[in-house]
């Protein structure tokens, strides 16, 4: 036990204060962090966070790479959507580049977004169900969820950890049968999130266990430098898709969700909300999706189709200099954020006109929020800290990096 958490031991009023470790190989803790609490019988007296068991050395691995070959790595941070994160490592890129996009490729990406924010959310959403004691929701919308992952399978042919796309656009363009499941899921999807509203929204049960637990004010949350849904269910409406718009997202109809107390149950009704509004987004990015080619002309920067390398020899030059990591880019510093499912990711990247980025760091959301946990916490019983932890959405990967 550190020194810290001692001396508050030693000062309890209440008399002698046991120690807890909530994790790593709690459940909830998905094995890879580790909360050592202090508890005065079933109130939690205070709490220290460890992290750091699933390091993988994100930006050092990235630092080592083509620029073109960080993005396996990229969708290994928040695995619950990994397509945001393809994308935003794509446009800070483009950015460094000076890439101008079709449009086509721009409402293709807000597409997949939208649908990696709904699979985010669900499994949130989700998750607080389970963890107040109701399962049914859960196989509702990991249900839906696999309806996402074979429109992800349509795309880049992966379903998790997807690496959809390229610096400049996409490896190809939407087929037939993703058009036709996209159709499908919009048709159907609504009458079915209905269900799991219905199952929780107002229940008495899930209500009582989820408002005033984890609370946090708008100010702590600013100060803790909260984004995404946690921020916005404490009333502040900050979203970097309105705030900064990218990828032409100033083009659709859309409202911001933003909850009053900051407690589990704003998280889970505006994470609720912004599913219905990823929805809209969809739907009208494919009824006014644009002609055009699906990849910006780079040659230089974008690999070039298999039948044109095995036929044409500059198809061929272009294709061993990009794998092969001989492209250099301009120098630069550049930071690039989109909103990803727990909020404001950012890529700031340092190149020095190298084959690799000279320094990249990585703004993940969940290493920024996680540290107001202890606060959130302090007072409550032990029941309710896994509840609030759920309700964070702390994804393992994308809070150690």
């Amino acid at each position: 036990m550190s020194q810290s958490l001692e001396k508050i031991a030693k000062e309890s009023i209440s008399g002698e204060l046991t120690t807890l470790n909530l994790g790593p190989t709690h459940p909830a803790t998905h094995g890879i962090f580790q909360n050592v609490l202090q508890m005065d019988g079933e109130k939690i007296h205070s709490a220290e966070q460890t992290i750091g068991y699933i390091h993988r050395a994100f930006e050092k691995l990235a630092e080592r790479r083509p620029f073109n070959q960080i993005t396996p790595i990229t969708d290994r941070l928040n695995y619950c959507s990994s397509p945001i994160n393809n994308m935003g490592w794509h446009m800070t890129m483009e950015k460094l580049l000076r890439i101008e996009l079709p449009k086509r490729v721009e409402y293709m990406r807000v597409i997949i977004m939208e649908l990696a924010r709904i699979a985010d959310h669900l499994v949130c959403n989700a998750v607080i169900g389970v963890d107040t004691g109701a399962l049914t929701g859960f196989t509702y919308m990991f249900q839906e969820r696999e309806h996402i992952y074979d429109m992800f399978e349509e795309v880049c042919g992966a379903r998790l950890t997807t690496n959809i796309g390229r610096i400049g656009g996409f490896e190809r363009d939407f087929n037939p049968i993703f058009h036709q499941k996209l159709q499908k899921f919009l048709k159907e999807f609504p009458a079915r999130f209905q269900e799991f509203a219905d199952l929780l929204e107002r229940n008495r049960i899930f209500m009582d266990r989820t408002i005033k637990c984890g609370p946090i004010s708008a100010q702590r949350a600013l100060d803790y430098g909260f984004t995404g849904p946690n921020l916005r269910a404490a009333g502040v409406d900050y979203d970097v898709r309105v705030m900064n718009p990218y990828s032409s997202y100033q083009d659709f109809d859309f409202t911001i969700p933003v909850g009053t107390n900051g407690d589990t149950y704003d998280r889970f009704m505006v994470r609720q909300q912004e599913i219905l509004e990823s929805l809209k987004i969809i739907e009208q990015a494919c009824n006014n999706l644009p002609e055009g080619d699906y990849k910006a002309d780079v040659p230089e920067f974008y690999l070039p189709p298999k039948d044109k390398v095995y036929h044409n020899m500059e198809a061929l030059i272009y294709h061993f200099k990009i794998v092969m990591g001989e492209t250099n880019v301009p120098v630069g510093e550049v930071y690039h954020c989109v909103e990803g499912g727990n909020g404001e990711l950012g890529y700031y990247l340092i190149s020095d006109g190298g084959r690799t980025p000279y320094r990249l760091h990585f703004r993940r959301p969940c290493f920024i929020y996680y540290q107001a946990y202890p606060e959130m916490i302090k007072g409550s019983l032990l029941s309710d800290a896994i509840l609030t932890m759920s309700s964070m959405n702390v994804i393992a990967g994308e809070l150690d990096a």
